[in-house]
């Protein structure tokens, strides 16, 4: 498929969209995904200069890409591959790094061709800590810090987008190497396949106006609503006039003896959608530099008053905790679910129903909907600076290999193994996980591809025509799509308060979707409440740190 393989619904989405992720985490600038404000820091990543962007060079998608996140689609497995590293970039040594998974642990080195080959092919050994966080959201910020703390920190360690890691900055300053004059500018084409790399995904790497680390590329298709097209035939298919039409097909579709339901129970995600049809901002709107949060938004409110008029018509599935949202979908039981897109991408390429995002559209006439994108990234790898300097270029250089882009040997190896032991090759020439590949490669590349990636490719073997469908519905998203104009700069209060006092709106929404509090408690208590705790902060945080960098 792509070039990553994430779980977990795509990494809690991977801090792809105004903070609304599946577990309700916080998003990129908690980690000091951005300038710290302060001290000029502002100002001076303004200044930086951002690695220059060199598209890799191999073989033409069947359908293009762009700079701006248009992931390029290849029908096939692309045919005539360039090599992108011309020699092994080791140097004997072990390289050791930090990073995480949400899927079944890799086999061990030394029962793993995959990861030996992996080694021989990088000229060191690649000796992972791999954090598994399938069990709690915390769990690698926890061996994260406890690393830290304990002094004995490897050679790379990951930066995560949302997992509310504090004092970055100046963790930072004091035990990692500053990047930037060997990544700023044409600096970085002395690595191709890191100059590959998009500007909106190196910007998450920059705090103080210093590159700290490598920025692991990632889709920039924030949250989409997925549809099983088969489950709407009935009514005409996925295609909606308004909010009231999508309700009232919705009603026709809903039967409750048969347990056929129309939205998964994840109320929140739900009213993200609803609200981008009514044109709500992604995460934060920018007026006059003054900024306002969708929570405090009509279109937000409303998106929440569509919800109950859902709940209340049973459209949601009545189970609050289904754990087989999947299943349901597969099965005709239900409609629709909000996924992360690189997460759809896992969905599409692993399961035959006939899955279709539904472009966001306008809730009623003379509104002109939008939608959020990611933030493309998730988080940057930082280098250890007890490292010596003089290893800094070899270390990159290994980064370098395994950014390696589709459509060169290096990308076909890193996703796919060794032909013939973990993968083999279709009559149309696509490349096919077997059971060995499927249990070594797919577990083992999952961790390495949080700490080292490539930008996203559109690819699924043998089915070209879902390929197209998914690279049309980016074109459609890409129109209406609307940044987060926070993206980029730290604010203190978010990430000690972000994810805190956004979780205790999202429960204080489930309670009113499910008719435990009146949708007046929404503007009259919790709102205010989250303003005092935390918005209100981030808000002159945020617009301090935008003033400054102009």
């Amino acid at each position: 498929m792509s070039s990553r393989d994430f779980n977990r619904r795509g990494f809690l989405g991977a801090a792809t969209v105004a903070g609304l992720t599946l577990a309700g985490a916080g998003s990129l600038t908690a980690c000091g995904g951005g300038a710290a404000t302060g001290g000029g820091g502002a100002k001076a990543s303004a200044k930086l200069k951002l690695p220059t962007y060199v598209p890799a060079n191999v073989p033409a998608p069947d359908l293009p890409g762009n700079a701006a996140g248009l992931d390029p689609a290849y029908l096939r497995y692309p045919k005539n591959l360039t090599r992108s590293v011309a020699k092994k970039p080791g140097d004997g040594k072990p390289v050791t790094a930090l990073t995480e998974t949400f899927t079944t642990a890799a086999p061990a080195m030394n029962r793993n061709a995959y990861w030996q080959e992996l080694n021989k092919r990088l000229g060191s050994d690649l000796k992972m800590t791999i954090v598994n966080g399938l069990g709690a959201d915390d769990v690698y910020r926890a061996k994260f810090n406890a690393t830290v703390a304990g002094g004995d920190m490897p050679d790379l360690m990951w930066f995560p987008p949302n997992q509310g890691l504090k004092n970055v900055p100046a963790l930072l300053e004091a035990k990692f190497h500053d990047l930037t004059e060997y990544l700023s500018g044409d600096a970085v084409k002395k690595y191709p396949n890191l100059a590959n790399i998009p500007e909106f995904a190196w910007k998450t790497a920059v705090i103080n106006g210093k590159i700290w680390g490598l920025a692991v590329p990632y889709g920039r298709m924030g949250q989409v609503y997925v549809a099983n097209e088969d489950f709407w035939k009935p009514v005409g298919g996925v295609q909606f006039d308004s909010a009231q039409d999508f309700f009232d097909k919705a009603k026709e579709l809903l039967d409750v003896k048969r347990k056929k339901y129309v939205l998964e129970p994840q109320y929140v995600n739900h009213i993200l959608q609803f609200a981008y049809w009514h044109g709500a901002p992604n995460k934060w709107r920018m007026d006059g530099g003054k900024l306002t949060h969708y929570f405090e938004t009509d279109e937000f409110h409303a998106g929440l008053e569509f919800a109950l008029k859902c709940q209340k018509a049973q459209l949601f599935w009545p189970d609050p905790n289904l754990p087989t949202t999947l299943e349901k979908m597969e099965g005709g039981f239900l409609g629709l679910h909000v996924q992360s897109f690189p997460g759809f991408l896992n969905d599409s390429n692993m399961y035959d129903w006939p899955e279709k995002v539904l472009v966001p559209f306008a809730a009623e006439k003379g509104v002109t909907p939008t939608w959020g994108f990611g933030y493309g990234s998730v988080g940057f790898t930082a280098i250890n600076n007890k490292v010596s300097k003089d290893r800094i270029e070899t270390l990159l250089q290994v980064m370098n290999y395994l950014s390696a882009p589709m459509g060169s040997e290096e990308r076909l190896f890193l996703d796919n193994g060794i032909e013939g032991t973990h993968h083999t090759r279709s009559k149309d020439g696509d490349v096919l996980l077997n059971k060995k590949g499927n249990a070594e490669v797919l577990t083992t590349r999952q961790a390495i591809n949080f700490f080292g990636n490539a930008p996203e490719t559109l690819y699924l073997p043998g089915k070209p025509d879902i390929t197209r469908g998914i690279h049309e519905a980016q074109v459609e998203l890409m129109k209406i799509g609307k940044t987060d104009p926070t993206a980029g700069f730290f604010s203190d209060t978010y990430a000690n308060k972000g994810a805190s006092s956004s979780d205790t709106v999202y429960q204080a929404i489930k309670d009113i979707v499910a008719g435990r509090a009146p949708l007046s408690s929404f503007k009259k208590d919790v709102l205010p409440a989250w303003q005092s705790e935390a918005g209100d902060a981030m808000r002159k945080e945020y617009e301090q740190a935008i003033a400054d960098s102009k």
